[in-house]
């Protein structure tokens, strides 16, 4: 970076008013300020929902480009921004953390960690979702198996801490949850036969306070559904931020495939806890209970996708709820006091499974399991869903959801772990054509009934943004975006960005007004009216 750039850097931060005093409570608080967005998914039940009404189904079509920041380097933009009394923090590839004025759009600070070239990222792209704010703190992961703590007034390093050694394929792109006095993350690396844990780290320190292990080691509930020592390689990333409950001071975190991906005969049995989802004592990291989603999993059917949490009536009976759109093409609802099974819906198309029992496990269908020739099965290997953020809209009861239609010919083949090295046991090809598209669904939330669809162009992905002025905001492949009324699905303004939309949508207000964020191609874009 020039001197002249760090001298007007310097100047800006000494001028404007960078504090990002964001404690846990108001975190935990997060929907009484709504002109902030403190956490990843806006508040700890990742409801991914703004209570702003100034832009609504009457304006929206009047929304104009307020400002447009150029990131620097090119890459994959999946970030998830964070307002906090008028400055934004954002990500852009592969792990830089960049502080805006979002008044004007300008920079006030940037900070890039020294990544190695030679770093192993197997079954990603470079791609970094987010940060996490806590007392006037800025915490990011890096794809080089670091977590750093940086000042939010300047950008400085006030600690790096290595979580696990990239040498043998471990890598963080997931926004750190910020708790109180903690720092939680997660981990990838699963299609190299990494180990998948949950670590929690003193926020003031970088000490690290406890590890959950999403595969048990022997002796340890769960290591008997491994064969052998097949749970040494066995996967379980934990790569997306989860989800939090004060009340319950439960912390829930969502695992990704076994190791190998595609041969299951290497590594016989469930494999807990794989595609699940884990209810943890944050001051502990012990395991409260859990539920898998898709036991032995041979398609790669992660299920570390958001979990929402909220509070409905279910056959006359209050519950607190978790609901997941699964990879596996199946929405589920748990309680998440105890994690009992309450249902599950088909909301994409799949050819997997007839059903899924009382207890929530699935009836299979006989011969589904990859094969050396190939073998076709619905959904496709990213799955009927993936890391995109779902929304959830108290007002209107509905769970938002981008939805894909499309297959892939799953192939067996040999599965020989070295360390650093691919670990997936086959391959796959996906299905594209005139069949294949995408969607964006709303559901019941308490029940997973579809209610109203609206069909993209092409299988690509959005992340979803709902607002109490009744928007949902998305976007496409093509660079589309766009918002629907929340209740109906109906299109109510479409703008082109010229580049595919894989940033995760925001919304917050500053001065009275209220903004729409969201990154495209290399930019990230705000609106307003």
């Amino acid at each position: 970076m020039s001197t002249l750039r760090l001298l007007f850097l310097a100047v800006l931060a000494a001028v404007l008013p960078v504090s990002a005093q964001v404690t846990a409570d108001r975190i935990r608080h997060a929907d009484r300020e709504p002109q902030n967005w403190l956490t990843y998914a806006g508040n700890y039940q990742s409801h991914r929902h703004s209570a702003l009404t100034q832009i609504n189904r009457q304006n929206v079509a009047g929304l104009k480009t307020a400002w447009v920041y150029q990131i620097r380097q090119p890459g994959i933009i999946e970030t998830s921004p964070l307002v906090a009394d008028g400055i934004m923090y954002l990500t852009e590839p592969p792990s830089t953390v960049t502080a805006i004025d979002v008044r004007s759009g300008r920079a006030i600070w940037s900070y890039t960690p020294t990544i190695p070239r030679d770093i192993i990222i197997i079954g990603s792209p470079q791609v970094n979702r987010g940060v996490a704010l806590l007392d006037g703190l800025v915490y990011v992961g890096t794809v080089s198996g670091h977590l750093i703590a940086l000042d939010a007034v300047n950008g400085t390093v006030r600690w790096d801490v290595t979580v696990e050694d990239n040498r043998k394929a471990y890598y963080l792109t997931l926004a750190p949850l910020a708790l109180d006095g903690k720092i939680i993350v997660g981990v990838s690396g699963a299609e190299a036969g990494i180990r998948g844990f949950v670590d929690a780290y003193d926020a003031k320190t970088g000490r690290r306070l406890w590890r959950t292990f999403s595969v048990p080691g022997p002796g340890e509930p769960g290591n008997e559904t491994w064969g052998g020592d097949s749970w040494k390689t066995g996967g379980g990333s934990t790569w997306l931020t989860g989800s939090y409950d004060p009340e319950l001071n439960l912390l829930y975190w969502t695992t990704g495939n076994p190791g190998p991906d595609w041969n299951g005969d290497v590594r016989p049995g469930d494999n807990l806890y794989t595609c699940s989802v884990l209810a943890l004592d944050p001051a502990t990291g012990k395991l409260k209970w859990h539920f898998q989603f898709t036991p032995h999993d041979t398609h790669d059917w992660d299920a570390t996708e958001t979990v929402v949490l909220f509070d409905a009536t279910i056959n006359g009976r209050p519950r607190k709820l978790l609901t997941q759109t699964n990879r596996n093409a199946f929405y589920y609802v748990l309680d998440r006091v105890t994690g009992e099974f309450l249902s599950a819906t088909q909301y994409a198309k799949q050819t997997w499974a007839q059903g899924i029992d009382a207890k929530g496990r699935p009836i299979l269908v006989p011969g589904q399991d990859p094969t050396s020739d190939g073998k076709l099965a619905y959904p496709d290997v990213q799955g009927a869903s993936n890391w995109p953020s779902p929304s959830y809209s108290p007002q209107t009861g509905l769970f938002y959801q981008a939805a894909r239609e499309m297959g892939t010919i799953y192939f067996k083949g040999e599965a020989e772990y070295v360390p650093g090295r691919a670990f997936m046991g086959g391959g796959a090809r996906i299905l594209t054509g005139d069949d294949s598209y995408g969607a964006i669904r709303a559901l019941e939330a308490t029940t997973g009934k579809l209610k109203w669809e609206h069909k993209l162009l092409s299988a690509g992905w959005t992340s979803l943004l709902s607002t109490a002025g009744g928007l949902v905001f998305g976007g496409t492949e093509e660079g589309n975006f766009l918002a629907l009324d929340a209740e109906t699905g109906k299109l109510l303004w479409d703008t082109q960005l010229g580049g595919a939309v894989r940033g995760i949508p925001i919304s917050f207000a500053v001065d009275g007004k209220q903004y729409v964020a969201i990154s495209a191609g290399y930019a990230l874009f705000v609106f307003g009216l």
